[in-house]
């Protein structure tokens, strides 16, 4: 297999104009159309789809920036490896290769292949949470709280409040677990009533924020004295990793592929979403500890499939296999934050509030100081992300309420802020693209007065974000696809 080419020390390219513009450090060789439908089929087609952006068709959608799941571009490496997979239901030469891969990039010798992240969730909340349990982390994700909730265990988020939740900051590690409360939970709770503490690198529901070696150390500290098990979700372990070269000076000389050992070394299990980490499909759980491994083996062949191929094909178990050691290349994972922190900056310029520092995964947009006129229960990120698509055919992700769950009195827990996210997969983007999408930004947020709020009129019980169904509260919809009218005439 071929090895990626170790990356320059400076990827920051200097414009003899002064520009200060991310620089692609790949060719594009495969294109996809895309379509940008006018804006009246724009509202036509978010009305069908419910005010839901996860409803929509890409028929109807000119950038899908809903997430970075499944959808960043392969490398020519990736895709011509799929074609040398070994068709095995057990044993195949794919998963052993795999295998290698992952004790090569993430240091640990035990694999479970599984079909993707929050396939992981469920073996490792199966195997370790039970009724009572408490979970802290430094912040959840949707899916983990789902399954964490399902085996009757509890979340409790110890992030630096309030810095860590601060819309506009200069704290380089938003994602840092809060050590002191970390003692303090334990103490309160007893270490017997949790089964492990989980870091997630990087924090997706607050702006994609990275944590530091440092605090991971801290934890792992406190794991140790206590007798706790650290787990890490390394899905986004990648850019974690440039933030900590960036940011963290006693990493500046480090390589992507040191970082990831010291993150991996640190945490004895590892889970992680291929279809994030390395650009293909699928997830694994990974550990040096046999008896961890033997207690997830036999629920990975319950609900998964055998622990060779754990539900994938095996040949997205091959491009994962060079997906992962590509993570190492930091022109690979740094052409999404470069992307980010771009379009951040200068949507800041033009007076839009933005998650800052720019993280990981994502633009994330302060709906909730853009839309103070539309009240929290309903949904003001849910509403921006339906307004957005009116503006511009551009599919984000509604990143707060519509994401969160009800309490047991059937009233909304409100997020802790209300963002949308506009997804930046590696690789797929062009630069007139990404500006592009903060024209209408900027035209949109000019115009936040017409925006309204939306109200669920279906509501599954789980991860209602998925498949709920909504309305708006009023015809605002309607008098923002005629205001863009008058303003762009017969542009699209």
């Amino acid at each position: 297999m071929q090895k990626p080419s170790p990356a320059s020390p400076a990827t920051k390219v200097k414009f003899f104009s002064g520009e200060d513009l991310p620089l692609e450090l790949h060719k594009v060789r495969v294109v996809q159309k895309l379509h940008l439908v006018p804006v009246e089929r724009r509202l036509a087609a978010i009305t069908e789809a419910s005010f839901n952006t996860y409803q929509l068709s890409t028929r109807d959608i000119y950038l899908d920036m809903l997430t970075d799941s499944g959808v960043n571009a392969m490398s020519d490496n990736q895709t011509a490896a799929m074609h040398r997979a070994d068709d095995a239901y057990a044993g195949s030469q794919s998963f052993t290769r795999l295998r290698d891969a992952v004790e090569e990039v993430l240091g640990k010798k035990y694999l479970l292949p599984v079909h993707q992240g929050r396939a992981a969730e469920n073996v490792i909340s199966r195997a370790f949470v039970k009724p009572g349990s408490i979970l802290p982390m430094n912040y959840h994700f949707t899916t983990t709280l789902a399954h964490i909730m399902e085996n009757g265990g509890k979340v409790v988020e110890l992030l630096h409040y309030p810095d860590a939740l601060q819309i506009s900051s200069t704290n380089p590690f938003k994602g840092n677990m809060d050590i002191a409360a970390l003692e303090a939970l334990i103490a309160r709770h007893g270490p017997a009533q949790i089964p492990f503490i989980r870091m997630e690198a990087s924090t997706n529901l607050i702006g994609g924020q990275p944590f530091s070696i440092a605090n991971l150390r801290e934890v792992r500290r406190v794991a140790d004295k206590h007798g706790i098990l650290l787990v890490l979700d390394a899905s986004l372990i990648g850019e974690n990793c440039y933030f900590i070269k960036k940011r963290e000076p006693e990493f500046k000389d480090a390589s992507v592929g040191e970082i990831l050992k010291v993150m991996c070394d640190l945490c004895p299990l590892v889970y992680f979403s291929a279809r994030k980490l390395s650009s293909s499909r699928g997830g694994g759980i990974c550990t040096n500890d046999k008896a961890i491994y033997d207690k997830l083996k036999n629920l990975v062949v319950l609900f998964e499939g055998f622990v060779t191929y754990g539900g994938i094909s095996v040949r997205e178990i091959e491009s994962m296999t060079v997906g992962l050691h590509e993570t190492t290349d930091e022109t690979v994972i740094s052409q999404s934050p470069s992307f980010i922190e771009y379009f951040v900056n200068e949507a800041v310029k033009r007076g839009v509030p933005m998650v800052t520092p720019p993280g990981g995964l994502g633009a994330h947009i302060d709906a909730g100081g853009i839309l103070p006129h539309v009240p929290r229960e309903e949904y003001q990120a849910g509403a921006f992300a339906a307004a957005l698509y009116i503006a511009g055919a551009i599919r984000g992700m509604e990143r707060g309420t519509v994401s969160s769950v009800r309490d047991e009195n059937g009233k909304d827990v409100l997020a802790d802020i209300e963002l949308l996210r506009l997804a930046f997969p590696r690789r797929v983007f062009t630069l007139s693209q990404t500006r592009y999408a903060l024209d209408r930004l900027h035209w949109l947020y000019l115009n936040r007065g017409l925006i309204g709020g939306l109200k669920f009129v279906e509501e599954p019980p789980v991860l209602r974000f998925f498949n709920g169904r909504l309305a708006p509260t009023s015809d605002w919809p309607q008098k923002l696809a005629a205001k863009f009218r008058e303003d762009f005439g017969d542009s699209l």
